[in-house]
């Protein structure tokens, strides 16, 4: 562990002295003629991301100063854990009064490194904060995202469908939460017909599965939570290019995304009555694999054309979503890593997000800029259902146009939730294509701190 929560800092640990290249010049003036001639040296100017260490007379380091964007910037710290000697550290009183959480959160989020499979260079440095309140909501958001980050980093023939659902119940014990799976043929049973369509083509021991976690006060309002889990995506029968499958292990990183949701609801103790839906499957290629021109039965009766085989996160989902729904939940989020027109749109940070409630929308639009966890909202289109109609079934998974991805998508899925049923639905990437401090290039977190931080102004009010 790399940010240690003590009731007392020891006086052994190196200050770390934060500034903002605006507060700079003045604190640079406070400091001694030699330690001012030292830095213009080394060419600190207090920019983001950028450090300064400063020797003692006996060789050792003295003090390090770090340039941040701003005090509760969740990467203030980011790029310190792997760049400092490693040692402990602790913050110094001087220079900017840097938020708890943004520190032990960016500290965390800083050091993240996956090492499942290649051990990692070094250890990092080590950052000691007073235990409060604040420090310990960075380090179970920090928690999260990088459980978050470890489940989309792990390759496909490790994280199947079946270990997705280990991971499900590993999260939930320390809470307390049940899980419960509907396997194989069983979905047939319990009426999951799209979701068994999708993933039955795949190997034994992969079959597909719905994944239920539940927790809460039962007389607590009702939030469902929704992930895609499509824990490998050859595109099916409509098989994608190599490049385009290269790195379909994340593509059940809208589950990742929703598990990692739900862990900081039970962590933070959120008091509602939270239910987790995860589709997982593999949309693999057999002899029995779902096929172009298939009609597809849902739970909710309507009827799916299959335009499309590698359409299929909208397939499963909407089965999930619609066994959701007969509960009347008092809000429904669903997560998923689903069109690549969203990332033609608004690239590979920005999210999208749907909602019927515009007000709600820019609430999430303006809390994910405060939060620098950012949501893009987008809108559900109604005259382009016409896109996704088709004389053969009730809707097509695919539609007649190229044109509007994203928006088509989510206009299917509308299809299978309540008019009246209160619903965020969110399109990422779940991924960084280049590494920055505390983003390594790799699976990440997308989202979960802007919708935590509005279920906590939702329910805790």
């Amino acid at each position: 562990m790399t940010v240690i929560l003590a009731k007392k800092i020891p006086a052994s640990a190196t200050p770390l002295l934060c500034t903002t290249a605006t507060d700079w010049p003045s604190l640079r003036a406070t400091l001694p003629k030699p330690t001012q001639r030292w830095l213009e040296t080394l060419g600190f100017a207090g920019k983001p991301d950028t450090h300064a260490l400063l020797p003692d007379d006996k060789g050792g380091i003295a003090q390090v100063i770090a340039g941040v964007r701003a005090v509760d910037d969740p990467y203030a710290l980011a790029a310190l854990p792997q760049a400092l000697p490693t040692g402990r550290y602790r913050l110094s009183a001087e220079g900017a009064d840097l938020d708890p959480q943004a520190a032990a959160l960016s500290w965390s989020l800083g050091d993240y490194v996956f090492d499942a499979y290649k051990a990692r260079g070094r250890v990092g440095a080590e950052l000691v904060l007073v235990d409060g309140p604040e420090a310990q909501r960075g380090l179970a958001i920090a928690t999260a995202m990088c459980a978050t980050r470890d489940l989309v980093n792990t390759p496909a023939e490790d994280m199947g469908p079946a270990q997705l659902a280990n991971a499900v119940k590993l999260i939930a014990k320390p809470h307390g939460a049940k899980v419960k799976e509907i396997v194989g043929d069983a979905l047939l049973k319990h009426n999951f017909p799209a979701i068994h369509a999708v993933g039955r083509a795949a190997a034994a021991g992969r079959e597909p599965r719905l994944i239920e976690l539940t927790w809460g006060d039962a007389k607590a309002p009702r939030l469902s939570i929704v992930g895609k889990g499509v824990c490998f995506d050859t595109g099916g029968l409509d098989i994608k290019p190599a490049d385009g499958m290269r790195n379909m292990k994340k593509d059940m990183g809208g589950a990742a995304n929703a598990l990692g949701l739900a862990a900081l609801v039970m962590a933070l103790k959120l008091p509602v009555r939270l239910q987790l839906l995860i589709p997982a499957v593999e949309n693999a290629i057999a002899g029995n694999a779902y096929r172009p021109g298939d009609v597809v039965r849902t739970r909710k009766g309507l009827t799916i054309e299959i335009g499309n085989t590698d359409a299929e996160g909208r397939v499963v989902l909407c089965d999930a979503m619609a066994y959701a729904a007969e509960s009347q939940p008092e809000l429904l989020i669903d997560l998923a890593t689903l069109t690549g027109a969203a990332r033609v749109a608004l690239g590979p940070e920005l999210p999208a997000l749907f909602t019927r409630d515009l007000a709600l929308a820019r609430e999430l639009v303006d809390l994910g800029l405060q939060e620098r966890d950012p949501l893009w909202h987008m809108p559900l289109w109604q005259p382009y259902q016409a896109m996704i109609e088709t004389p053969m079934a009730d809707v097509s998974n695919s539609g007649n146009s190229p044109q509007a991805g994203a928006v088509t998508a989510a206009l299917f899925l509308d299809r299978f939730v309540p008019a009246d049923q209160n619903w965020l639905h969110i399109d990422l990437f779940a991924w960084n294509l280049v590494s920055r401090p505390g983003r390594p290039a790799g699976g990440e977190a997308q989202g979960i701190r802007t919708l935590m931080h509005h279920l906590e102004r939702r329910y805790s009010a």
